[in-house]
């Protein structure tokens, strides 16, 4: 997820040129990636009964469309072009161009049906998605999150204590609210607490978003691929947990290492008052059955888990109605307000503020539609790809020529060149014959190999935004090479406790 975080000092980012510089960098890798192709595009036709228009100038065009769409999302934080818009028309295009293949050879109706299958793929995650950012947002504006940062930052905690125990409830926090929402969250305690001590705030972001997405993978509810691959049947609820250790030593390693620069010595210690306002903890009790209907309807009823989390999120809105009722007869008083949202996950303010109910549908209004509509175009232009035969030549070359291992843990760096999101769909579109562990790994290595850079995660691109001009590319890139040693570790580790499933 990606999130909208306002800059109160108005500084630029220093490695912005870097970003530039590695924008052109990624635009030539995947133009490469095109033209290493190419030779093979004339023997695709003979890799199954899988339509084959790779060699076909509609099949060319479509990934040059595709190439330049991503190009721009890989572009969003120079050019403040917002990633849903370049990906939403390429899909269009892509489509009409993939009907017109289909089309010109008397086929009328397998174009139709194959958006349709990609569109419902896409309603399932969103309305999962919708669900779950819908409860965060409302646990956010009842004051949850603001009370956990409020008890962190007036502890008077020291700098290595706040180190890890940011990293710790971030790796905690992720399984249940997500990687974005727990980065963000102990990434404002951070910047709370190191004040002047950029050093400290730079080494202890890179700490947070290591933790987040390390903490994401050994849950259904903890990444967006992880959520994929869940839903899609792969991998079982309980089977998450075999992850439990590879993803705490993908953890622990770089932080042991990042640990030996922290400075000694206590901050000095802020006073913040915050307060749960009422229902808070009902709100948290609904969220967690939610999560547990979610997994009953998966487990037990065989139906998919976005049945679980749509009842959860209408049971939530029938609380709201109680809770717009009972601020009508008791409203707050008019120096309470809103307040200011730790997480500011969104610029969307009620119009009255002195006179604030809740009201479940500015939860709603604050999800993340920028990244909602951005999985519509990804899932839609990888979708159209797949029909073009481009999936099935590419599992063909990976899986069949460099093994499943060895392509898994690649699939790891391209999450962190490019997104986790669209390298796992397309692998979970091709459904490739593997064994149970190389699943878990590939679900292993799309989770966490995006924290090799601070470009490879929402969590650390929303992170930028929240530390800017402190916690920065080039920051997180110093310490690349202690998190590929965890990145290597947990994949070790996920060969020597989970070798049984392979």
């Amino acid at each position: 997820m990606t999130v909208i975080l306002t800059n109160n000092t108005g500084s630029k980012t220093p490695s912005r040129s870097f970003i530039n510089c590695t924008a052109s960098i990624l635009i030539a890798i995947a133009l490469g990636i095109g033209l290493i192709l190419w030779p093979f595009a004339t023997s695709a036709s003979e890799l199954g009964t899988h339509p084959d228009y790779t060699d076909h100038w509609i099949g060319i065009i479509c990934i040059i469309i595709f190439v330049l769409a991503y190009s721009l999302v890989i572009s969003e934080e120079t050019l403040h072009l917002r990633k849903s818009k370049p990906v939403m028309v390429a899909a269009g295009i892509i489509w009409a161009l993939v009907a017109i293949a289909f089309v010109s050879n008397g086929d009328t109706s397998s174009a139709k049906e194959a958006v349709r299958h990609n569109l419902l793929e896409f309603a399932e995650l969103f309305l999962f998605l919708l669900a779950a950012m819908t409860y965060i947002n409302s646990m956010d504006e009842r004051g949850v999150f603001d009370v956990i940062r409020s008890w962190l930052v007036g502890q008077g905690f020291s700098y290595r204590k706040i180190f890890w125990l940011t990293g710790g409830i971030a790796f905690v926090l992720s399984p249940i609210a997500d990687n974005l929402t727990s980065a963000l969250l102990m990434a404002t305690i951070v910047v709370a607490i190191g004040g002047t001590k950029k050093h400290f705030i730079a080494t202890a972001c890179v700490h947070v978003v290591v933790a987040a997405n390390a903490g994401g993978v050994f849950s259904p509810f903890g990444d967006i691929t992880t959520l994929m691959v869940w839903q899609k049947g792969i991998v079982e609820f309980g089977e998450f947990f075999a992850l439990f250790l590879p993803a705490v030593a993908n953890w622990l390693i770089p932080a042991i290492i990042m640990s030996t620069v922290i400075p000694r010595g206590i901050p000095n210690k802020l006073d913040e008052d915050a307060q749960l306002q009422h229902g808070a903890l009902v709100v948290v009790g609904l969220f967690v059955l939610t999560v547990a209907m979610a997994i009953a309807s998966h487990n037990f009823l065989h139906l998919p888990p976005v049945i679980g989390m749509m009842t959860g999120l209408g049971l939530l809105k029938l609380y709201g109605y109680y809770l717009k009722r009972r601020d009508d007869f008791f409203p707050p008083p008019e120096e309470n307000g809103l307040g200011e949202s730790a997480l500011e996950l969104d610029q969307i303010t009620p119009s009255d503020t002195t006179n604030y109910s809740f009201n479940i549908f500015k939860a709603l209004e604050r999800a993340e539609w920028d990244t909602l509509m951005f999985f519509y175009g990804i899932i839609l232009c990888v979708g159209g790809l797949g029909s073009l035969g481009y999936l099935h030549l590419g599992s063909e070359l990976l899986y069949g020529n460099l093994g499943p291992t060895h392509t898994n843990i690649l699939v790891g760096v391209l999450s962190a060149l490019i997104d986790n999101i669209p390298v796992m769909f397309a692998v979970l579109a091709v459904l490739p014959e593997m064994s149970h562990g190389q699943w878990l790994l590939v679900t292993l290595t799309a989770g966490v190999g995006g924290s090799l850079l601070s470009i490879g995660s929402a969590a650390g691109v929303a992170v930028m935004g929240q530390a800017r001009g402190t916690y920065t590319f080039l920051s997180h890139l110093k310490w690349s090479w202690a998190i590929a040693l965890g990145y290597a570790a947990s994949i070790g580790i996920h060969f020597l406790v989970n070798k049984a499933s392979f």
